[in-house]
């Protein structure tokens, strides 16, 4: 699995999905201030990139036991058809909140009570959004397996958030690959590898002015 992380960092640098700015961050919703941007939608444009993540996911997948894969809207939705697709199963996803007209659906598609349901997510952070699906299946009845993503930013927050709630999860690619790759391709100095492995740490601590 450490050379498939590596394989789908590379992929994923090579076609800017994800890139590496520690000298002028971004900002994300939450405020913080993040040296790192993951876009994982772009892979869906990239056909050979899109085929590696499916065939990742399926890898997996194959030693897991369930009857449907739901995908995380919005960016987990196109993955799990996918794989969902690549297996010849049920697919369904999970908004998230309630449609406010219609029948006012949360979930998407067909999900029977008792159900093994194989979630499927572009990218982890702090795994909120990932654990209110994983709520609102389970409050349908539905037994979540495990939790397939991407990219994880490895943050002790979200590995915590998953054991609280009793969910497993498995990702393609990490933070810790990803770091290895930009420095093995010189898409980061030794400057920018520090700044990277110091935010790491401390994501909402970290600023800009402590690097400078």
């Amino acid at each position: 699995m450490e050379n498939l992380a590596q394989e789908i960092a590379r992929s994923l640098l090579q076609i800017n999905a994800i890139k590496l700015s520690p000298q002028k961050p971004f900002t994300w919703a939450s405020g913080i201030q993040s040296p790192i941007y993951c876009d994982n939608r772009i892979a869906l444009s990239y056909p050979a990139v899109r085929n590696q993540i499916v065939h990742g996911f399926a890898q997996l997948a194959q030693s897991m036991d369930f009857d449907a894969v739901a995908g995380v809207a919005t960016a987990g939705i196109p993955w799990g058809a996918l794989l969902a697709d690549r297996l010849s199963l049920p697919f369904l996803y999970v908004r998230s909140k309630p449609k406010e007209h219609g029948r006012q659906n949360r979930i998407e598609g067909m999900l029977e009570e008792g159900q093994k349901i194989l979630v499927t997510e572009d990218l982890i952070s702090t795994g909120g959004s990932s654990l209110q699906a994983v709520d609102a299946l389970r409050e349908q009845g539905a037994e979540v397996i495990s939790i397939l993503a991407i990219f994880s930013y490895q943050f002790d927050e979200a590995r915590q958030a998953f054991k609280d709630q009793n969910c497993n999860h498995q990702t393609l690619s990490n933070y810790t690959a990803l770091l290895s790759v930009a420095n093995e391709l010189n898409y980061i100095n030794a400057a920018d590898l520090t700044a990277l492995q110091k935010w790491s740490t401390n994501p909402r601590a970290w600023q800009i002015s402590d690097e400078v």
